[in-house]
């Protein structure tokens, strides 16, 4: 095994053990998470491995074989640099939280496209997180892992996402979307076979890079928090009455609750529909997610609406952007016999203004976080 072998060579000695966790894609719920709300995500195929052998003087080793450079020593999770900080955040978290994590050995390994949206850095977390809680017996559940590894990403690497990356990374099962209640920390597998529909699920990473830790995407998540106390909810899920809470607000604070709970709508209209067996009818809902996305969230971009735009009129019964947004990916739901002429008609408009190709890459829904060895 590659990861195991680099991890001889680094430290001089077979690992512990090896752990996976997977990226995501977001079928449709896209930033109701941090405000309570419903998704749901699915596990692909991608993720970041970490080999692992506990030390007994608690220092940190990191080491990634996608960066050139020796591997980071720590004395502390504070002294971590770059992407390091994913990893350490989570014995930071850890041991925050009173479990009994010391240093360790860690080699990380992974293949999640990085920047396109799916997530690598909640894969790296709870990679981590699974190793630390079995090596140390602490006992803990995966939604508890979960939780530790977003705070380890919220208050320690300083991206204010939700839970949903963390838990659908830890918690997602091979063929199944997690249907999750991001307020409850709540959650249960659906079907999601659209093979059997004769559909495929397609992902357009446009190639457009994003950082989400830039300050757009916490001033999203600042807006649906003022606009929540101007309305007197604790968070935006418990509005129930929509044209009221529209009636007392105004400019993005008015958007914002706009997109987020009809955003909600969509993912129980979605569920009922791969309930129902009628997987073909979902594009319209990915239709007016992206739709709400770009004109009431205001997080998508030149590149993305370009690939929904380009992907419906090819053929897909239905698009959207998926993840944080600011570029990243799209998913389509795809008739087989349409893939290529979808791929066909999104690369032509991306060559037509003169954009860098896009990547295709099939959306298989896979299993979670596990121990490989």
């Amino acid at each position: 095994m590659r990861l195991a072998d680099a991890f001889r060579d680094a430290y001089g000695a077979a690992p512990d053990g090896v752990w996976h966790a997977p990226g995501r894609v977001n079928l449709i719920g896209e930033h109701t998470d941090y405000n309570g709300g419903l998704v749901l995500p699915f596990a692909v195929p991608w993720g970041v491995g970490a080999a692992v052998s506990p030390r007994g003087d608690g220092v940190i080793r990191l080491m990634s074989l996608q960066v050139e450079e020796e591997a980071q020593v720590l004395d502390t999770p504070e002294a971590a640099r770059g992407w390091a900080r994913y990893a350490a955040g989570v014995f930071w978290a850890l041991r925050e939280a009173g479990h009994a994590v010391g240093g360790a050995d860690v080699v990380i390994d992974g293949d999640v496209p990085r920047g396109a949206g799916l997530s690598s850095s909640a894969a790296l977390e709870m990679s981590v997180a699974l190793a630390l809680n079995d090596l140390h017996g602490l006992g803990l559940s995966r939604m508890d892992l979960a939780v530790a590894a977003r705070r380890a990403e919220n208050d320690f690497a300083g991206m204010p996402c939700g839970i949903m990356d963390q838990a659908a990374s830890s918690l997602c099962e091979e063929g199944r979307a997690l249907f999750l209640d991001c307020r409850a920390l709540a959650g249960r597998t659906i079907p999601l076979d659209v093979a059997a529909h004769g559909l495929s699920l397609l992902i357009i990473d446009t190639g457009v890079r994003h950082e989400l830790a830039d300050g757009r995407y916490a001033e999203r998540r600042a807006e649906c928090e003022s606009a929540a106390r101007r309305l007197g909810v604790e968070s935006l899920r418990d509005v129930t009455d929509l044209a009221g809470a529209l009636g007392r607000l105004s400019g993005a604070e008015r958007d914002r609750v706009q997109h987020v709970v009809t955003e909600n709508h969509r993912v129980e209209a979605t569920v009922g529909l791969l309930r129902a067996g009628a997987v073909d009818q979902l594009g319209a809902m990915l239709n007016a997610s992206h739709l709400s996305l770009r004109d009431q969230y205001r997080v998508s971009c030149p590149e993305l609406d370009v690939a929904v735009e380009s992907a419906v009129r090819g053929g897909a019964r239905g698009a959207r952007m998926t993840g944080g947004g600011f570029g990243g990916s799209v998913v389509a739901l795809v008739p087989e016999e349409r893939l290529p002429s979808v791929r066909e008609s999104v690369a032509g408009a991306y060559a037509s203004r003169g954009w860098a190709a896009p990547r295709f890459l099939p959306a298989v829904p896979s299993a979670g976080a596990r121990r490989l060895a």
